[in-house]
């Protein structure tokens, strides 16, 4: 076992031959490189797969002897500045191998199909490689100043990810939106180290821990100084973990491939800023007003994702901001101290994203098979609906990572989220309040995001193409599959719907459509538009199939893991012996931060706390389907709204303050705009200020004396005529002028 810790520095540069062997191919044999190009996913999930066995072979030894190993050698040696270079194996880098490793693996298998057709595959997996040993780098590093080299390796790839298809200008602004905003945190993060090595004058982490504690108990360091230092380190989490004000990034980043989105929008690279605070919480926890800081940021963070969730169309966006809201619940745990509580939550939502991201990817994939849907068509679940027929086994996997996203037991997130909850209660009982709101948030949004694409009912209004009456109904399938409404004049029009900006009016057209279908679509004939003033009339229309093989394989496992990753951290007490794997994993993070590991089960207390969160997300799932699912036409029929639908004051009010919600949610709470004015359009003036005072002052003096002398040369070449007799006339006159001048002068 020596000897795999050793041998531990390694595993960050273990898929980096990937890319470097793409490259050289392409360089120096093009043509071949290309052709073979299907080959090169197989070495990627290999070499991942070793680093996998190589984690997994690690994180047994942490459970059996719970050991922390560190390993370091010299990088620069000064009279002054010592640097070190070197790797830390301790349970928090365990557990954050294995999360990238799994995901990554499962990533990949699914992007060699889903990518199979794009012409930059070879690129995607090269990014794909380099990423994965930055975010290896990352976790194994043992000191500051080389989290930061990974940290900004990550950065980069994160930029040429997101901005993959950099021909479409919504991409190629998204991942400059994500680079610009990024470093602002980053920026703040390498003053933060550079404060922190001045304060201490070392960046490893354990001597940085110890010195800082020393000097925090011998008040011999300024509080304020060491505050603001500490804000400075927190603010590099905020930018890449998509935190209160700096997450603007994060739902345009949803540009790139879906795997992308899976793999580091969800699971890992997001995942960093967690990593940072948790690897930094022996530092922070010395602090009180960080701590505080850190837990408020979290809870407005969760809060303001789960709001603004809940009106996207697009269904990467809102699993964008599902991603925001739950990385505010493990920024809040983590600021409440709860770090067990945190780190299991960074686990269970890790796959259970990934799920939903794939799941996610495998309807865009039928989406996208007719040809002249934009992506913009294909992501929008308003346009989506009963695909339970076509995609059952999609359907699957998306309902278990939905479920356990709510918060419903057994799944993965029931587990972690009870637990934040729980501890928020001692926390504060108001962050627990907006906590518990939060979840049930959650569940709305997540079951409206799984009723949109797969059920396919809508509570909207509908126009007919006169556009002169307004009733309400339910949304037929894309696909032809007619759900239940109830139209007065009985007249069914076609289904390809054109949208506002308000999900609940669609415009019906009178005129039809037709669209080139590819392989990856099912053609039949059926009754698809039946309008009986006009006659009857049958035209194709084309289904959508499930995913190929080996997308459904990712899914499967990463469903697999969210049915039973939970069980790492039930903790049950049997003669005294704690039972709860992943507190054993943790004791020595657990005991450098003087906290209690034993979190072993009071079933009353227990099945009291999951009574009111697994109400509190039943009653978000019945919010939704009361609004998307036929639960609202139900009670129509029966009349039961007759009543408040006479009082015209109270339905003018309700509509008003819904429209109101629905209007800041899908404009994201005007966060953009507002950054618009404040900062870009001063910016951009501010710019235009300096640009005018550079060219018109700094540059304008120097131009301003070299034109005055060009003029004086000008006029003077016309006085010179080369005649003798001249310059002593003009040498007389000026004589003259000046005697006089003097005379005057001496006269008074």
């Amino acid at each position: 076992m020596e000897y795999t810790h050793q041998s531990s520095w390694i595993m960050p540069f273990t898929p980096l031959p990937v890319p470097i062997l793409i490259g050289v191919g392409l360089l120096l044999f093009p043509t071949a490189t290309k052709n073979l190009r299907r080959m090169w996913s197989l070495p990627s999930i290999l070499l991942l797969t070793i680093v996998l066995i190589f984690s997994i072979d690690l994180s047994i030894h942490q459970i059996n002897n719970s050991s922390i190993y560190q390993y370091v050698w010299s990088w620069t040696i000064n009279n002054d500045v010592s640097l070190e270079f070197g790797y830390l194996i301790d349970s928090l880098t365990s557990i954050m191998l294995i999360l990238i490793t799994t995901v990554g693996i499962l990533v990949l298998i699914y992007s060699d199909n889903y990518m199979s057709h794009d012409q930059g595959y070879l690129r995607f997996f090269a990014y794909m490689s380099f990423f994965n040993t930055s975010m290896l780098g990352l976790v194994t590093s043992s000191n500051l100043i080389q989290v930061y080299i990974f940290w900004e390796l990550v950065g980069m790839c994160s930029y040429l990810l997101i901005g993959f298809w950099f021909t479409r200008p919504l991409a190629a602004n998204a991942c400059q939106k994500a680079f610009v905003t990024n470093r602002v945190g980053d920026f703040g993060l390498l003053l933060g180290i550079l404060g922190f090595y001045w304060i201490t004058g070392s960046l490893e982490f354990r001597d940085l821990f110890q010195i800082f504690n020393n000097l925090i108990y011998q008040n011999e360091v300024n509080i304020f100084f060491v505050t603001f230092c500490a804000l400075l380190l927190f603010c590099g989490s905020v930018a890449k973990s998509a935190q209160f004000p700096l997450h603007v990034w994060l739902p345009d980043a949803m540009e790139g491939p879906t795997p992308i989105s899976a793999l580091i929008h969800a699971a890992t690279m997001v995942a960093a800023g967690i990593f940072l605070v948790a690897r930094l919480l022996p530092l922070f926890i010395m602090i009180p007003s960080i701590m505080n800081g850190i837990a408020f940021i979290g809870i407005i963070t969760a809060v303001l994702g789960a709001t603004l969730a809940i009106a996207q169309k697009d269904i990467k966006k809102n699993l964008a901001y599902s991603t925001m809201s739950q990385l505010g619940y493990m920024m809040l745990a983590l600021g409440m101290g709860s770090y067990r509580a945190a780190l299991f939550h960074l686990i269970t939502h890790a796959y259970s994203k990934a799920l939903l991201f794939l799941g996610s990817g495998s309807v865009i994939h039928s989406m996208e098979a007719i040809v002249g849907y934009s992506p913009d068509k294909s992501q929008n679940m308003v346009l989506m609906g009963g695909l339970t027929k076509h995609a059952p086994i999609t359907k699957i996997a998306f309902l278990i990572g939905t479920l356990s996203l709510c918060g419903m037991p057994p799944f993965a997130c029931f587990w972690s989220k009870d637990e934040i909850l729980n501890d928020s209660w001692l926390y504060s009982p108001i962050f627990a309040i907006i906590a518990c709101s939060t979840a049930g948030l959650t569940a709305f949004y997540m079951f409206r995001i799984y009723l949109l694409v797969f059920e396919g009912y809508l509570n909207v209004h509908f126009q007919n193409f006169n556009g002169k009456k307004n009733t309400s109904f339910y949304s037929i399938s894309l696909w032809g599959k007619e759900g239940k409404k109830k139209l007065k004049k009985q007249i069914h029009l076609l289904a390809l719907l054109t949208m506002n900006n308000n999900e609940r009016t669609l415009f019906f057209r009178k005129n039809t459509y037709s669209y080139q279908i590819n392989r990856n679509v099912k053609s039949v004939t059926r009754l698809f538009i039946d309008i009986p003033y006009f006659g009857t009339k049958k035209v194709s229309s084309f289904y959508p199939h499930e995913s190929d093989n080996t997308m459904l394989f990712s899914m499967l496992v990463l469903g697999l893991f969210t049915l039973f990753v939970g069980a790492i951290g039930i903790s049950f007490s049997q003669e005294g012996m704690d039972l709860d794997i992943l507190s054993k994993l943790l004791i020595p993070s657990i005991d450098l931060l003087h906290q209690n590991s034993n979190n072993s089960a009071d079933w009353y207390e227990f099945l009291t706390n999951a009574t009111f969160s697994v109400s509190i997300a039943f009653g978000g799932i019945f919010l939704a389907s009361f609004f998307y699912k036929p639960v609202y036409s139900a009670l129509q029929n029966l009349n039961l709204f007759n009543l408040f639908e006479k009082n015209v004051l109270k339905k003018m009010i309700a509509d008003k303050i819904i429209n109101v919600i629905y209007d800041w949610s899908y404009n994201r709470a005007y966060i953009d705009p507002v950054f618009e004015i404040s900062l870009i359009a001063s910016v951009r003036k501010l710019a235009k200020l300096n640009s005018f005072f550079d060219r018109q002052v700094i540059d304008g003096i120097p131009n301003g004396v070299g034109i005055t002398s060009f003029f004086m040369g000008e006029a003077i070449k016309y006085v010179g005529g080369g005649r003798i007799s001249s310059y002593i006339l003009f040498l007389v006159f000026f004589l003259l002028i000046f005697l006089l001048i003097l005379y005057s002068l001496l006269i008074r």
